[in-house]
């Protein structure tokens, strides 16, 4: 992210129409999506506030069945993710990350094992998660005007169609008289999807009532095995083309017909394709039969599965680990900085000697 600011100042404003273009290609070198739920204003900040976020830190696959390009940053630097992408003076990264290794060295040998790996991936994974549940009651407050520590289905959907720029005080009448509400296609489209997620997140006995616990489990399902299940089914609905409720390798990968229409694009797409292929074959694909289950998916998305903090921790290894002995010295780190922070620091080695 860094690189990419610098390097447009020192090119000029002429190459912005350039990246917005490029942007614009990576948009749409994605799998057709039907779900609706990932169609919001990224600017609407009342309406992100009650929506199931498409992007759940700490999880490897968006809620829409996108990779989630950021994980191993968010998996490795938690909190000071933020910190990486606005600073971008090497030297201050170079310390910052030389301070994370000291502590994922819990034994102070100077490198990092898998295991060490392991237990810093599932303490940035609940780190990710406590947040969720700060923010959700937030959330929780805003959605539930009375305070009676429930939220209705009604009340829920008058805040959503408020978001929207609906009239609140319209949209809440028309409920209370069970009059049509008189909105777009779209919209009630994406209330009935919320509907859906509404139901399976209200516990038994059900009475359409969320408290606090149930909502944050509305919003992210990744807190709670059952609303896993339910994600799990919404990404094979929208990338299964044979209605088999299996992914075979092709719809893990497919692309919306005519989208590439030049060789940049075409490089993108490829690039796209041979990570979501790398991720079928060799992760989600747990017993390497071609085809993935809605069980292997869901062991997969599950961000507190300690085998796959494991298997994540061996992985992020082994694209550092130059000298291959299964383990990461600093100099590898900060050498493949960009791939753990996104920061690239320039001169490493030169650097880290200085600091020492």
């Amino acid at each position: 992210m860094m690189s990419r600011q610098v390097f447009l100042c020192g090119l000029g404003s002429l190459y912005l129409s350039l990246l917005f273009v490029f942007l614009l290609m990576d948009v749409y070198a994605r799998p057709a999506n039907n779900s609706v739920l990932k169609d919001k204003p990224a600017d609407s900040k009342d309406e992100n506030e009650i929506l199931p976020p498409d992007h759940l830190n700490g999880v490897k696959m968006e809620m829409d069945g996108h990779l989630n390009k950021e994980f191993h940053q968010e998996v490795f630097l938690g909190k000071e993710m933020e910190e990486f992408e606005e600073d971008s003076e090497p030297r201050k990264n170079r310390k910052k990350l030389m301070a994370i290794f000291s502590k994922v060295d819990i034994n102070n040998d100077k490198k990092i094992s898998a295991k060490e790996m392991q237990r810093w991936i599932m303490e940035k994974t609940d780190e990710h998660f406590q947040e969720a549940v700060e923010e959700n009651k937030m959330h929780f407050r805003a959605v539930d005007p009375d305070g009676d520590g429930h939220v209705s289905w009604d009340e829920y959907r008058i805040k959503f169609l408020a978001s929207k720029g609906f009239n609140e005080k319209e949209m809440a009448e028309r409920i209370k008289n069970n009059e049509e509400l008189k909105i777009d296609e779209e919209t009630q489209e994406v209330l009935d999807n919320l509907k859906d997620r509404w139901y399976q997140a209200d516990n038994p006995p059900p009475d359409l009532l969320l408290n606090e616990e149930e909502f944050l489990s509305f919003l992210h399902p990744e807190h709670s095995r059952g609303m896993l299940k339910f994600m799990v089914k919404e990404i094979i609905r929208d990338l299964d083309q044979d209605g088999d409720k299996k992914l075979t390798l092709s719809e893990f990968i497919s692309l919306p017909v005519g989208t590439v229409e030049n060789q940049q694009a075409q490089d993108i797409d490829d690039d796209w394709v041979k990570d979501r292929r790398k991720e079928f074959e060799e992760v989600i694909d747990a017993n390497h039969d071609g085809i993935v289950t809605m069980e292997e998916l869901e062991e997969y998305m599950d961000p507190m599965n300690e085998y796959n903090a494991l298997n994540e921790a061996k992985q992020m290894i082994a694209v550092a680990d130059e000298n291959q002995n299964h383990h990461l010295e600093l100099e590898e780190i900060l050498k493949y900085s960009e791939y753990f922070t996104g920061s690239k620091l320039m001169d490493y080695a030169r650097n880290v000697h200085e600091e020492f």
